[in-house]
């Protein structure tokens, strides 16, 4: 019994260590988007979240540290959305699944989508490394099973980078220049109209690859 309780309050310990952790991630997102890592400060970011700035230190050394962690946690979140490249048994259906996804993460996760695009546009001169390994390998494993479908005469000759850029910065620009959209559209937009523009996006990428009326 006395084991049990221990290691019950251990589990409890551990799961609000990781909400604090989320709560501090959430916050950084927020601030990286709105003022970049030049900007930003960690003073900035434990005011955002509610903690004493010694507090957030403690689980985040550095604002270095903490920023690769924001930029991870979006790129993993990108990741899980290409599942479909393998559980799909068809290119039509792992492409929709995959840019329904993307979309909806530019709908839930705009500003870590930011951050990602405003490291991006300065060169990565945090995270290049990232960029020359783990995106690149990713990019790479995505780009042979485009071309698995193209040699089964599946869908039509493309570059899978070139499609693969298209899909990003298609589904990425409604994270990325929201304010822009919301303008234009005076208000954000509906659900209804995620899903429009989302059945658009599906739709002109899969007819370009010759997927009319597969999908």
């Amino acid at each position: 019994m006395v084991q049990a309780e221990k290691a019950e309050k251990q589990g409890s310990r551990a799961g609000a260590r990781e909400d604090l952790e989320r709560a501090i991630i959430d916050a950084a997102e927020r601030v990286f988007a709105e003022a970049g890592f030049g900007g930003a400060t960690m003073q900035a970011i434990a005011d955002r979240c509610g903690l004493p700035k010694a507090n957030l230190h403690y689980y985040f050394a550095s604002k270095q540290q903490l920023y690769r962690r924001v930029v991870e946690r979006i790129f993993h979140v990108w990741l899980e959305a290409a599942d479909s490249f393998e559980s799909s048994a068809t290119p039509e259906v792992a492409l929709r699944r995959y840019i329904t996804r993307k979309m909806e993460l530019s709908r839930t996760h705009r500003f870590g989508s930011k951050v990602w695009a405003n490291e991006v546009m300065h060169g990565a001169p945090i995270i290049q490394d990232f960029l020359e390994t783990t995106l690149r390998d990713w990019t790479e494993s995505r780009a042979r099973v485009i071309r698995r479908w193209i040699a089964a005469g599946s869908v039509r000759p493309v570059d899978p980078h070139w499609l693969l850029y298209m899909i990003w910065a298609t589904t990425q620009h409604y994270a990325d220049f929201a304010h822009q959209i919301e303008t234009l559209n005076q208000g954000p937009l509906t659900d209804a109209q995620w899903d429009e523009a989302t059945d658009t996006v599906c739709a002109i990428i899969l007819r370009g690859i010759g997927l009319e009326g597969k999908a």
